[in-house]
Protein backbone atom coordinates (compact mmCIF):
# COMPACT_ATOMS: atom_id res chain seq x y z
CA UNK A 1 0.00 0.00 0.00
CA UNK A 2 2.79 2.46 0.87
CA UNK A 3 4.55 1.86 -2.46
CA UNK A 4 1.33 2.68 -4.33
CA UNK A 5 1.05 6.04 -2.57
CA UNK A 6 4.69 6.89 -3.28
CA UNK A 7 4.23 5.90 -6.93
CA UNK A 8 1.09 8.04 -7.19
CA UNK A 9 2.93 11.03 -5.72
CA UNK A 10 5.85 10.56 -8.08
CA UNK A 11 3.57 10.28 -11.10
CA UNK A 12 1.35 13.22 -10.18
CA UNK A 13 2.08 16.45 -12.04
CA UNK A 14 3.86 19.25 -10.16
CA UNK A 15 1.76 22.21 -8.98
CA UNK A 16 1.09 24.81 -11.65
CA UNK A 17 2.75 28.18 -11.34
CA UNK A 18 0.41 30.54 -9.58
CA UNK A 19 -1.75 27.75 -8.16
CA UNK A 20 -2.34 27.79 -4.39
CA UNK A 21 -1.01 25.04 -2.15
CA UNK A 22 -3.95 24.19 0.12
CA UNK A 23 -3.97 22.67 3.58
CA UNK A 24 -0.56 23.75 4.83
CA UNK A 25 0.60 26.19 7.48
CA UNK A 26 2.73 28.22 5.13
CA UNK A 27 2.17 30.59 2.23
CA UNK A 28 -0.33 29.09 -0.18
CA UNK A 29 0.97 31.08 -3.13
CA UNK A 30 4.47 30.13 -4.21
CA UNK A 31 4.21 32.30 -7.32
CA UNK A 32 1.76 35.01 -8.29
CA UNK A 33 0.18 35.98 -11.57
CA UNK A 34 0.65 39.60 -12.63
CA UNK A 35 -1.25 39.45 -15.93
CA UNK A 36 -4.63 41.17 -15.83
CA UNK A 37 -7.64 38.87 -15.54
CA UNK A 38 -10.90 40.49 -16.64
CA UNK A 39 -13.23 40.89 -13.64
CA UNK A 40 -16.01 39.05 -15.50
CA UNK A 41 -13.77 35.95 -15.53
CA UNK A 42 -13.33 36.04 -11.75
CA UNK A 43 -16.00 34.15 -9.82
CA UNK A 44 -14.55 34.42 -6.31
CA UNK A 45 -11.65 36.16 -4.57
CA UNK A 46 -10.15 35.00 -1.29
CA UNK A 47 -8.09 37.51 0.71
CA UNK A 48 -5.70 35.96 3.21
CA UNK A 49 -3.96 38.50 5.46
CA UNK A 50 -0.36 38.02 6.49
CA UNK A 51 0.08 36.05 9.68
CA UNK A 52 2.19 33.35 11.33
CA UNK A 53 1.58 31.05 8.34
CA UNK A 54 2.83 33.59 5.78
CA UNK A 55 4.59 36.95 6.00
CA UNK A 56 2.77 38.48 3.03
CA UNK A 57 -0.93 38.94 2.23
CA UNK A 58 -2.27 36.51 -0.37
CA UNK A 59 -4.98 36.99 -2.97
CA UNK A 60 -6.41 33.83 -4.53
CA UNK A 61 -8.92 34.21 -7.35
CA UNK A 62 -11.15 31.45 -8.66
CA UNK A 63 -12.06 31.93 -12.31
CA UNK A 64 -15.46 31.21 -13.79
CA UNK A 65 -13.90 27.98 -15.13
CA UNK A 66 -12.91 26.87 -11.61
CA UNK A 67 -9.16 27.50 -11.91
CA UNK A 68 -7.50 28.95 -8.79
CA UNK A 69 -4.90 31.62 -9.45
CA UNK A 70 -2.67 33.44 -6.99
CA UNK A 71 -2.64 37.14 -7.77
CA UNK A 72 0.10 39.64 -6.98
CA UNK A 73 -1.35 41.77 -4.14
CA UNK A 74 0.98 44.65 -5.10
CA UNK A 75 -0.22 44.81 -8.72
CA UNK A 76 -2.27 47.95 -9.41
CA UNK A 77 -5.16 46.07 -11.05
CA UNK A 78 -5.37 43.63 -8.12
CA UNK A 79 -5.54 46.53 -5.65
CA UNK A 80 -8.40 48.04 -7.68
CA UNK A 81 -10.33 44.74 -7.66
CA UNK A 82 -9.77 44.30 -3.90
CA UNK A 83 -10.94 47.86 -3.18
CA UNK A 84 -14.10 47.34 -5.25
CA UNK A 85 -14.87 44.11 -3.41
CA UNK A 86 -14.25 45.69 0.00
CA UNK A 87 -16.37 48.74 -0.89
CA UNK A 88 -19.21 46.52 -2.09
CA UNK A 89 -18.97 44.40 1.07
CA UNK A 90 -18.97 47.42 3.40
CA UNK A 91 -21.94 48.93 1.53
CA UNK A 92 -23.93 45.71 2.05
CA UNK A 93 -23.24 45.65 5.80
Amino acid sequence: LGAKIVTALLLSPPPRAGAPMAGELRCQCLQTETAVIHPKRIAYVELIPEGPHCGVPEVIATTTHGKKVCLDPTARWVKIVINKILNRYSAEN
